[in-house]
Order: structure tokens, then C-alpha cells, then sequence
């Protein structure tokens, strides 16, 4: 993994449910039902820089359902950075903000969501994504999630890990 001003270079890992696993690069799913970091009708992709992280992520309610857990080679940015306080004060939030557990019920009864609405003021001040702690049951103060609005195009490159081509045989 390489960070550096805004960017990261390295492996990432998501877990799919088995539904999307013809279309890992698609973010159907996300834009479909809306997510912590975006809302409905915005794709978005939710990585983590762990495998672990990834099976955590992907089976945050009730016990352990099926997933398809892929990779990706990923050259990404620019990035905000959610680990820098600073930055985040300056977006008007803080961790405690970004980790709320209410934003799904707030979703589902059309309320505001402050978390979809700064991840829209990134993805209009020109971010790819957004790197943030994991907020999963269960999660390490150091694993990390990386949310992607844009993933193809200039200054961006991730690509499927699947050598074997074994997706298109699901």
C-alpha cells in the first residue's frame, strides 16, 4: 500500500453480495439501495484495505450471509482523508458524526443524512473517494474502508483481480 497527497496505490478487497458478482466494478448494489457515504442513485463502491475488513463490512447486520470476496489493483485520487481531523472539522463533522449508527434509519425515513450529504460535497469538490476508519462491529481502530464514487476515467485506475477469469463461470 502507498499513500501520499491524497492517493493510494495498492491492493484492495470487497465482499459481494453473490448477486453482484458478475459486476464488481458496477456499484449497482450502493446506488440501488444508498449507503453511509452515498445516497440512492449514487454508485459507489465500499473497499477495505483487508480482506478481513472487507467480510467484516459486507456482514454488518445479523449472522454471516453469503459473499463473494474479490480484489482489486487500485492507483486512486485524489482522496480525502477522514483520519485528519483537522480536514474533517473543516467539512463541518467529526468522528463521531461519520460512525453514527443512525444514518440508515434516517435514510430509510427520508431524513437527512449528514453523511450522504458530505459525501456529495466531496464528489462535487472533485474527490474519487473517501478513506475512513471502519465502523463495523467488531472493527480494529486501524482498519480501513475505502469509499469510491468514481473509479474509471482520468487520474484513476482499479481493476478487477481475476486471472482465472472464475466470475464469469458464477
Amino acid at each position: 500500500m502507498a499513500r501520499d497527497a491524497g492517493r493510494y496505490r495498492g491492493a484492495l478487497y470487497r465482499a459481494l453480495n453473490p448477486l453482484y458478482a458478475r459486476s464488481p466494478l458496477s456499484g449497482e448494489g450502493a446506488a440501488r439501495y444508498g449507503g453511509r457515504f452515498n445516497a440512492r442513485g449514487t454508485p459507489a463502491l465500499y473497499t477495505a484495505l483487508t480482506a478481513s475488513g472487507a467480510l467484516r463490512e459486507a456482514n454488518q447486520v445479523g449472522s454471516l450471509q453469503p459473499t463473494v470476496m474479490v480484489s482489486y489493483r487500485a492507483d486512486l485520487g485524489p482522496l480525502f482523508d477522514a483520519r485528519d481531523g483537522a480536514a474533517l472539522a473543516a467539512q463541518g463533522l467529526t468522528q463521531a458524526a461519520l460512525g453514527d449508527p443512525a444514518w440508515r434509519a434516517r435514510m430509510l425515513e427520508g431524513a437527512p443524512v449528514p453523511t450522504q450529504d458530505f459525501a456529495a460535497r466531496l464528489i462535487t469538490g472533485g474527490y474519487c473517494g473517501l478513506l475512513v476508519p471502519s465502523f463495523a462491529r467488531g472493527a480494529r481502530p486501524a482498519e480501513l474502508n475505502l469509499v469510491l464514487w468514481r473509479w474509471e476515467g482520468p487520474g484513476v485506475s482499479l481493476s478487477l483481480v481475476d486471472d482465472e477469469d472464475r466470475l464469469s463461470r458464477l
